[in-house]
């Protein structure tokens, strides 16, 4: 999460950029559906209150909005969002952006899969994250199975349970005739997890920023996933089966 901490994170307009390069080039070529699995944009940094309630900045919420303009306008969107305020409003200002909310309601459904359910708790998992030498660090140690299974249940089953929503929206109804998207907006800690279990990146490769996210869809009969860094994978049984 050391992202978060950038002094110049309020200077920086590109973040969501390359993620939007991806799932339009992904469209261009004639592709019907696609999930995005995809961080919330940036947010407050408020070591007094639970990290899961700082919401977006100002210039988070503009982020957002402007990724939403920047996707293709053939494409359909549905939302899907971890439940804290920052994720479903990310998602709902790219919908906004891409001239696609209606009403006064919100359009974005929580989905408690795309939180932190991983974290059996969540007091011990804060503890000793502040004890290693930060996310990345943790994740890592997670998945070499050393921290406590009371603390984190076993990475495979969560990045099964994660892959396995994204794959449920894959193959639901689609909207209507048109290319559709469907956004899962959620936190890096979960991109981490996904990309590293998935066999497409290592934890340390690179860093998971604001907007930053991972597209899975069809090709000739296999379901792949993709990183905006140009690597893909194929996804197999064993992956979707904790």
């Amino acid at each position: 999460m050391t992202a978060d901490a950038n002094p110049n994170i309020e200077t920086r307009m590109d973040y969501g950029e390359n993620t939007v390069a991806m799932v339009n080039e992904h469209f261009a070529k004639g592709a019907e559906r696609g999930v995005l699995l995809m961080r919330h944009s940036a947010r407050e940094f408020n070591r007094d209150i639970n990290d899961l309630l700082n919401p977006l900045t100002d210039h988070g919420r503009q982020l957002s909005v402007a990724m939403g303009a920047a996707l293709s306008d053939d494409i359909q969107l549905r939302g899907y969002a971890s439940p804290p305020e920052r994720c479903m409003e990310t998602a709902q200002l790219l919908l906004e952006g891409a001239g696609q909310a209606s009403g006064s309601a919100p359009n974005v459904r929580p989905l408690e899969a795309l939180g932190v359910f991983y974290a059996l708790d969540h007091i011990r998992m804060w503890k000793g994250m502040r004890n290693t030498q930060g996310l990345e660090d943790y994740l890592s140690r997670w998945f070499q199975g050393e921290l406590a299974r009371d603390v984190m249940m076993p990475p495979n089953v969560a990045v099964a349970m994660v892959l396995n929503v994204m794959l449920g929206k894959l193959d639901a109804q689609a909207l209507g005739d048109r290319p559709q998207l469907d956004l899962c907006v959620s936190h890096d800690m979960t991109v981490y997890t996904v990309r590293h279990g998935s066999g497409l990146e290592p934890i340390a490769a690179a860093a998971v920023e604001f907007l930053d996210g991972l597209l899975m869809y069809r090709e000739q009969g296999q379901v792949l996933l993709r990183s905006h860094h140009g690597g893909v994978v194929e996804l197999d049984e064993g992956m979707l089966s904790p």
